[in-house]
């Protein structure tokens, strides 16, 4: 796991900036010709751990809310980012999870028995991926 940072080339982060480091989701990036750029990825986790992914899930999109906003959907109608969000239990059964955008909050439902998995697929332009990067430390 790597460790949270505070700082930011060693200026403290205030409210307004991200550089969290993340523990649960380790994203997949491919490119398309057209340069729009997809991060894939999935988390597996037992009921104690849902809140610890939950957390991370809804960190990453309220920043992209924030710092993107009014430009989320589908890149094809000329927004900047868009993301698919899906969770489901060991034997494939869909759980709720949902993103509400206006509070903030990520509403993620835990397995009752075993784990929960969640997948989440975010794309976006250029300027969204760069962001995107420095914000959560990703490599390209």
């Amino acid at each position: 796991m790597r460790e949270a940072r505070h700082r930011h080339n060693g200026v403290p982060l205030n409210s307004a900036q991200y550089a969290m480091a993340l523990d649960y989701l380790e994203f997949d990036y491919s490119e398309d010709e057209e340069g729009t750029g997809t991060w894939d990825a999935m988390a597996s986790v037992r009921a104690e751990r849902v809140p610890a992914l939950a957390g991370e899930i809804e960190a990453l999109l309220r920043w992209a809310s924030q710092k993107f906003a009014g430009r989320q959907g589908a890149l094809e109608d000329g927004n900047d980012w868009d993301y698919d969000l899906q969770a489901q239990d060991d034997d494939g059964q869909p759980l709720s999870a949902r993103f509400d955008r206006a509070a903030g909050r990520l509403e993620l439902e835990a397995s009752a028995t075993g784990r929960t998995t969640v997948s989440l697929c975010l794309s976006g332009s250029t300027q969204f991926g760069d962001a995107l990067r420095q914000a959560f430390d990703l490599e390209a």
